[in-house]
C-alpha cells in the first residue's frame, strides 16, 4: 500500500522534495485526488501514464498556484483571462495555445499545442504547489478508466506502491473532476462538464458555449474517452429498481436504495458522494450497480456524463 501521511507544513515540504526528485505525489483537490508529477520532467510526467496504465494519447492538466504561474505557460486571451478571474482558484480547467517557452514535457499535451491549466483551491493543493514551486501534472489518482478517488485511502488502494508519497487532505468536496473549457477556437467549448456549468461559463463570457464535441480518440483534455470513470462492476442507469445481483444507487429517496446520492435531491451532495459511493458497490455480494435517474441540468449534467462513461462498453 502506498504511505499516507496526513497533511502538515513538515510533510508538504517533503511532499515537494519527492516532486522534484521526479517521483509521484499524490494529493487532494476540491475536486479529486491528483496524481501528481513535476510538469517540466519527461521522466516524471511519463511514470504518471506508467502508473495509471494511461494512453498516452490522453492529455494531463497541468496545476499552477496562480494566474501569474498559468500565464507563464501558455497564451491567455480576454475570454481566458475572464474565467480565470471569476472562477481560479477553483474547479475550472482552460485548455489554451502552448507557449514555446514554457519549459513543459510535451507528454503532458500529448503532442498538441495546447495546455490544459488549472488553479486548485484546495489549501492543501495550494501548498503543495508552493512548497514544489514547479507547476504540476496531475490526472486523478487512480488507475486509468476507474472510479476516481476522493478519499486518500482510494488512492492507495487503486494504485498501491506506484506512488511515493499520498498526502491526506480528507474528503474531497467537489467530489468531480474540474470543468474543462476549451479556448483555443472561437468558439468556446466545455469538454468535460463539471461544478462550473456552462451557463456561469456563458454568462462570464457573455456568448454561446457549446458543450461536447472533440474526438475521444483524440482528446484535448482528460475525462473525454468514452469509457472512464468505471467500476469493475457493470453499470445500468436510468433503473427504478434493482435485478437479481444488482446494488442499487439512488438519488432523492430512491425506494429500496442500497446507498443514496442524496435523500434530499441535492446535486452537489450527490456529486460529492458520486465516486465513494461507486466504489463502496463495486463489491461482493453485488455482481452489478443500477443507478437511478438523476436530472440532467446544471451539475446533474456532469454527474450524468461521469454516470454515462461508468456504464459505456469496455
Amino acid at each position: 500500500m502506498s504511505r499516507i501521511e496526513a497533511a502538515s507544513d513538515a510533510v508538504l515540504t517533503e511532499a515537494g522534495a519527492h516532486l522534484r526528485a521526479g517521483r509521484l505525489v499524490a494529493f487532494p483537490t476540491e475536486t479529486v485526488y491528483g496524481l501528481g508529477a513535476d510538469a517540466t520532467n519527461d521522466d516524471a510526467v511519463a511514470s504518471i501514464f506508467e502508473a495509471k496504465g494511461r494512453p498516452r494519447f490522453n492529455p494531463l492538466i497541468v496545476h499552477v498556484s496562480d494566474l501569474a504561474a498559468a500565464v507563464a505557460l501558455v497564451k491567455f486571451d480576454d475570454r481566458a483571462r475572464k474565467l480565470a478571474s471569476t472562477f481560479w482558484p477553483g474547479p475550472l480547467t482552460l485548455v489554451l495555445p502552448r507557449r514555446e517557452d514554457c519549459g513543459l514535457s510535451l507528454l503532458v499535451s500529448a503532442g498538441l499545442d495546447s495546455v490544459a491549466v488549472r488553479v486548485p483551491a484546495h489549501p492543501v493543493a495550494q501548498g503543495l504547489l508552493r512548497a514544489v514551486a514547479r507547476p504540476v501534472a496531475a490526472p486523478s489518482a487512480n488507475r486509468s478508466g476507474a472510479i476516481s478517488p476522493t478519499e486518500a485511502e482510494h488512492v492507495a488502494e487503486s494504485l498501491g506502491e506506484r506512488v511515493s508519497l499520498v498526502v491526506d487532505g480528507g474528503a474531497c468536496t467537489v467530489g468531480l473532476e474540474s470543468t474543462v473549457v476549451d479556448l483555443t477556437g472561437p468558439q468556446p467549448a466545455i469538454l468535460r462538464p463539471g461544478a462550473v456549468t456552462r451557463e456561469e461559463v456563458a454568462a462570464v463570457l457573455g456568448c454561446a458555449v457549446i458543450e461536447g464535441g472533440g474526438d475521444p480518440a483524440a482528446p484535448k483534455s482528460p475525462g473525454q474517452l468514452l469509457s472512464h470513470y468505471a467500476p469493475d462492476r457493470p453499470v445500468r442507469l436510468g433503473a427504478t429498481d434493482k435485478q437479481p445481483g444488482e446494488a442499487l444507487l439512488g438519488f432523492g429517496g430512491t425506494a429500496g436504495a442500497d446507498l443514496d446520492l442524496s435523500p434530499d435531491g441535492s446535486l452537489r451532495e450527490a456529486a460529492a458522494h458520486l465516486f465513494a459511493y461507486l466504489r463502496r458497490l463495486d463489491r461482493a455480494p453485488f455482481t452489478g450497480i443500477a443507478v437511478a435517474p438523476v436530472p440532467d441540468d446544471g451539475l446533474g449534467r456532469a454527474i450524468n456524463d461521469r454516470l454515462q462513461r461508468a456504464a459505456a462498453p469496455r
